[in-house]
Formats: structure tokens, sequence, C-alpha cells
């Protein structure tokens, strides 16, 4: 795996890590926009949960690539799950967020794959 690909996999696990974190701890700014979009508190958990396996398995596959791989793709189904709720809930001027996180992880399975 090149030095790019692996600081790119890196930066990708930190920051959706850093959002399982958020969710986990229940921050405002993101527990406010789940209510708001209908998503239920019992849900929470387990979101951050998904997310930090997520984030977890990205930093496994740089030992074990095929790990990353199966990580990064349940990490993209996973915000574009978030995508088409934030789009059901009609909220157009957050749409960007759950792409915010995507976009490192498609990055990361990108240069992994070429690599």
């Amino acid at each position: 795996m090149s030095t790019t690909a692996t600081v790119v996999t890196v930066l990708a696990a930190l920051w959706v890590g850093f959002s399982a974190f958020s969710l986990l701890r229940r921050a405002e700014w993101v527990v406010k926009p789940l209510t708001d979009y209908g998503v239920p508190t019992s849900w929470w958990n387990w979101l951050g949960l998904a997310k930090a396996a997520g984030a977890v398995g990205l930093l496994a596959g740089l030992f074990v690539p095929v790990i990353g791989v199966l990580a990064g793709i349940g990490l993209v189904l996973y915000f574009a799950g978030a995508v088409v709720t934030v789009l059901r809930a009609r909220s157009y001027s957050t749409v960007v967020y759950p792409l915010l996180y995507m976009g490192p992880v498609i990055a990361a399975l990108v240069l992994g794959s070429i690599a």
C-alpha cells in the first residue's frame, strides 16, 4: 500500500471515529439533527457502534486488506443511508454532512485498490 493510501486511510478512520465518538457521547450538534430527521433514540448507540467498527475496520485493513475493503464498503453504505435519511426528512441544506464523511472513505477505498 502506498504512503498516500495509508495516510488517507488513517485520516478517514480518524474522521469516522470522531463521528462515532460524537454520536456515542450525544453531542448536541449530532443528536439534534437525528431527532429532527426522525431517527429513534434507541438506534443511536447502534449507529455509533457501527461507525466505530467501520473506523477500526479501516485501520485493520492496513494489515489485512480484505477487512479494510469490507469496512469501507460498510461505511459507504452507512453514509449512503444517512444521505437517504436526510433527503427523506427534506433537510436539503444538511445533506452535505454525511457526504463529508463518505468522501474520505471512498478515497481510501480507491487509493487502496490501485496501490
